[in-house]
């Protein structure tokens, strides 16, 4: 199927011209708008999602495959992009750094994130997936956040699906290592995406979680088994999945000695890409892991908070009621 699905793409992938891109787009009645600037270069809006042969794609998962040797200028979404290196590389530029994304690696742009690509080789292959809001409900998001071995924090990365403000200027690199399972649900995808039938959206819809699950575990069994591969893997999934495993005793100075970073780097970085400081993180992953326990356990109130790294009772009680609006107590009551 892989040679297939390949030979399907580089029929599509033929070089375009900007300028010729943007009078089909007009001459079909949508519009393109410039919304700024970035060194001089224009940053297009792009609301609206195309097939390869530029005609309107209204569907909340659609794919289209990147053309080859050709320019792409600055833009944004009001949607979710996962663009995959099939075939080489690519490197997505953004307003002050570049990305480079090797080959079955999948880099997800979030919302309203300023980018661009540049040109791949004639022989490269790059695909695009646009995931719109109603692509998944709250429901099957949920799938993600609740099932064994996840973790809340690390589905704050998956908040870029299920909240339309949170993606803006945010994207997410996984390194998959040509994981063989993680790159047979790609080829599967578009598959099922270019010969549709009667269960083709619900498949792509399904198999589309199953990738976002593979990703999280494989980005874990990466920071857990391979020591070398933290320093070099320093993006945020990796940074949230160690507060997960350490949030009961972490503090900042540990885990920035840890990745090699300053403290005051580390802080800021983590305040930029999820809106939350530290210390923030900590109490989420904490308070979250303190509810199950009042979920699923009759362990007393102060034996689960001291479990999850509050010694002081009274302060548990103040940190869970500013997240959950109720009282421990209350919530076990309410959920037990």
């Amino acid at each position: 199927m892989k040679d297939q699905v390949l030979s399907l793409l580089r029929k599509n992938n033929a070089p375009r011209d900007w300028e010729d891109v943007l009078a089909t787009v007009k001459k079909n009645g949508n519009l393109t708008k410039r919304v700024g600037k970035v060194n001089d270069e224009p940053i297009y809006r792009f609301f609206d999602t195309y097939s390869d042969d530029l005609v309107l794609n209204s569907s909340s998962i659609s794919i289209a495959v990147q053309p080859t040797e050709s320019f792409v200028p600055y833009h944004l979404h009001n949607y979710i992009e996962i663009m995959i290196p099939l075939v080489e590389d690519c490197t997505v530029v953004l307003e002050h750094s570049e990305v480079k994304v090797n080959q079955d690696d999948l880099i997800f742009m979030g919302n309203r994130t300023v980018h661009k690509v540049k040109p791949i080789s004639k022989n490269g292959i790059v695909v695009n997936i646009a995931l719109r809001s109603s692509a998944f409900s709250l429901n099957e998001l949920d799938y993600l956040k609740n099932k064994k071995n996840s973790s809340n924090i690390s589905n704050i990365l998956f908040s870029l699906l299920s909240d339309e403000e949170y993606g803006e200027g945010r994207y997410s690199l996984f390194k998959t290592n040509h994981d063989r399972k993680i790159t047979e649900l790609i080829y599967d995808v578009i598959d099922e995406y270019y010969h549709p039938d009667i269960q083709s959206d619900q498949l792509i819809r399904l198999e589309m979680l199953t990738l976002f699950s593979r990703l999280i575990r494989q980005t874990a069994n990466s920071e857990i088994k391979v020591k070398d591969y933290r320093k070099k893997n320093n993006n945020l999934l990796s940074l949230l999945l160690y507060i997960e495993k350490h949030y009961s005793h972490i503090t900042l100075q540990e885990m920035a000695k840890h990745f090699g970073f300053n403290p005051n780097y580390l802080s800021d970085y983590l305040k930029k890409q999820t809106g939350k400081t530290f210390i923030q993180l900590v109490h989420l992953q904490r308070i979250n892991v303190a509810a199950e326990y009042l979920t699923y356990t009759t362990a007393p109130i102060e034996r689960i908070a001291n479990r999850v790294g509050y010694e002081n009772p009274s302060y548990f009680y103040k940190i869970f009621k500013k997240y959950f609006g109720i009282s421990p107590a209350e919530y076990r009551n309410k959920n037990s």
